[in-house]
């Protein structure tokens, strides 16, 4: 059996300003609908990605820019990162984790670490391990995204 992730769903404040950053971040719309005064739908999915988001009026009760840890795998780290810099979207420098096992803080600055001990250090990963190179961006309510450099995948992935 296949387990194949489909949707999230995102939480944000302001339905009309969510929409106009992820299409701004190059995300393709495919489903506006307002359904009625209090149940609102978009959906939205990442360029190449089987995944997409979905936010609106009436679809969840987290707490807008709740949502940290949205992954988004990329093959070329700098390139990404500049795509979405001259599309308006603010990102952070390239960093990897100091731990180099999995990155998961959004903190700023060069060398940070959080509160389980991970190090973000500036700059691509050392040795261009393919899982390795990270950047981070938010949404305008916070809803926290890292994109992630894979170059390579393990096998069996």
């Amino acid at each position: 059996m296949n387990l194949k992730l489909e949707l999230f769903v995102l939480p944000v404040s302001d339905v009309d300003r969510a929409r106009a950053f992820y299409e701004k971040a190059g995300f393709r719309l495919d489903l506006a609908k307002d359904i009625t005064g209090d149940y609102r739908v978009v959906h939205l999915t990442p360029p190449g990605s089987e995944a997409s988001i979905i936010f609106g009026k009436g679809l969840t009760t987290a707490a807008p820019g709740s949502a940290q840890g949205l992954y988004l795998v990329v093959t070329d780290i700098e390139e990404a990162r500049a795509d979405l810099f001259r599309r308006g979207i603010e990102v952070s420098e390239v960093f990897h984790d100091g731990k180099g096992v999995f990155f998961h803080g959004h903190d700023a600055g060069a060398v940070v670490h959080n509160s389980q001990g991970q190090e973000r250090i500036a700059g691509p990963h050392p040795r261009a391990c393919r899982y390795g190179s990270y950047a981070t961006f938010s949404d305008p309510d916070s809803n926290g995204w890292v994109l992630q450099e894979i170059t390579q995948r393990f096998p069996g992935r």
